[in-house]
């Protein structure tokens, strides 16, 4: 049986190749239903926000751009997938270095894009509540809200070459090479670091809003803006003060604890692999299944409250 290191070398990306057939198919279908459902949830938030100006606000290009992202993770590359699962393990297809790598940017572009997407997303309501009007309406200008769209995307094109292992799941798990060596165990390192500092920024806007909402409702509603639109909080009919700050910040801490699920057991498994041992194939494809995943539930975590 291949040991995790001939997996990581070798197998198509979260499939664990050694698996009995049943397992195979059942990913695929897991897969599959991802795809589907993730591709029509994202292309339904675009078509939303494009058909109707009422929601063309700041806040809302911000997860336009991610669901484009996520686009890209559901509509092509899960369904490749579902595909090879279904492909014997010793198709020439799934050892092709370069069809790996094709997947392996198709994937990496589309979540770095998506994270990036999610603290744009989380800084614009964190300024959105916590500064002054004024401070927003110069900082969310036009201009400059297409251009952080566009670094997001420049961004996640300038990693791609530079790290080619960093999107590479199995990859980044292999241990960390020897003194005097160069390995892959370095993007596993900094795969790790950078979502978990994308992830403190994150937490510390949302909590930020929670601080704001609880402590002042008065503040928040003095703001000229459509607030109920721009955050996942209750629409219509607004509730009395107390029960809105209640609501409003069970809303939030939901959409941190849904996003902390989907992006921490991959940090902690990629540190394993570098500083200790690498993870049972198992656990290594589950945490990048969990990331994954991501892509198919964010058009749900930004709209469920939504009217």
């Amino acid at each position: 049986m291949p040991n995790a290191s001939s997996w990581s070398a070798t197998s198509p990306l979260l499939l664990l190749w050694e698996d009995s057939s049943g397992t195979r198919i059942f990913l695929s279908l897991l897969y599959a239903v991802l795809a589907i459902s993730g591709t029509l949830s994202n292309v339904m938030v675009i078509y939303l926000v494009f058909s109707f100006k009422k929601l063309q606000t700041t806040s809302n290009a911000f997860i336009v751009n991610g669901c484009a992202a996520d686009l890209g993770v559901c509509a092509l590359w899960m369904p490749q997938e579902a595909v090879l699962g279904l492909l014997p393990p010793n198709s020439s297809s799934l050892r092709s270095a370069e069809y790996r790598l094709l997947r392996g940017g198709l994937l990496g572009l589309g979540l770095t894009v998506s994270l990036a997407s999610h603290l744009l997303v989380a800084f614009n309501r964190y300024v959105l509540i916590t500064k002054l009007p004024s401070v927003y309406q110069v900082l969310y200008q036009r201009r400059r809200t297409g251009c952080m769209i566009a670094l997001s995307w420049a961004l996640a094109l300038l990693l791609l070459p530079l790290l080619p292992g960093l999107w590479a799941p199995g990859f980044a798990q292999q241990p960390p090479p020897r003194h005097g060596e160069a390995g892959p165990g370095y993007p596993a390192l900094l795969l790790a670091l950078a979502v978990l500092g994308q992830t403190a920024l994150l937490l510390h806007c949302y909590l930020g809003i929670v601080r704001r909402v609880r402590g002042s409702a008065k503040r928040v509603s003095v703001l000229n803006f459509h607030l109920l639109h721009q955050l996942p909080f209750p629409a219509a009919p607004p509730p009395p003060r107390r029960a809105q700050r209640r609501l409003s910040s069970v809303s939030v801490l939901l959409l941190c604890c849904a996003f902390l699920l989907a992006t921490q057991p991959l940090v902690w498994v990629s540190l394993l692999g570098f500083f200790l041992r690498p993870a049972p194939p198992a656990l290594q494809a589950a945490s990048w299944l969990l990331l994954c995943a991501l892509s198919a539930l964010n058009p749900l975590l930004y709209t469920w409250r939504s009217e």
